[in-house]
């Protein structure tokens, strides 16, 4: 396996980013999916570290997909959904109820992209491929916490 096998293989998520019809929201849903199982098994902490492992990852997978596939931010590069949706995640307790709201939100705040998210796709390779969808998660991980402290 060469080196853009490999980062296809890592930035579309196992393949996840290849399925048809909204490969982002295919991504998140499978960012959560993972969450929900693992996330009583580690700590907060290593959760954080582990995502910022994967958007480290995903800016250097990501870059060499991009340059590869001749297109400005593939849309089967999904690693930065899982990153963002990751985010989104942060200090949020094992529940379905938190883990679809972390999911509309963050979906909502990557698709719409409101305030100076938009502009951070600007940002030349994988960066501005992941760190779009950083902001969108937390965005939704502000929203997300003042909905389990207020509803």
């Amino acid at each position: 396996m060469n080196k853009e096998q490999l980062s296809d293989w890592i930035a579309t998520c196992c393949k996840v980013g290849t399925l048809p019809i909204a490969p982002g929201t295919w991504g998140s849903l499978a960012a959560v999916s993972v969450w929900f199982w693992v996330i009583n098994y580690i700590t907060p902490i290593y959760f954080i570290l582990l995502t910022v492992i994967i958007f480290t990852v995903g800016v250097f997978t990501s870059t060499i997909i991009e340059r590869v596939s001749d297109a400005p931010d593939p849309s089967r590069i999904v690693i930065d959904e899982w990153a963002g949706q990751w985010i989104a995640l942060f200090f949020v307790p094992q529940s379905i109820l938190y883990g679809a709201a972390a999911f509309i939100l963050f979906r909502i705040f990557d698709i719409w992209k409101p305030l100076f998210i938009r502009r951070l796709d600007r940002y030349p390779g994988g960066w501005g491929i992941m760190i779009d969808d950083a902001a969108a998660g937390f965005a939704a991980l502000a929203c997300v916490q003042l909905f389990i402290r207020f509803v």
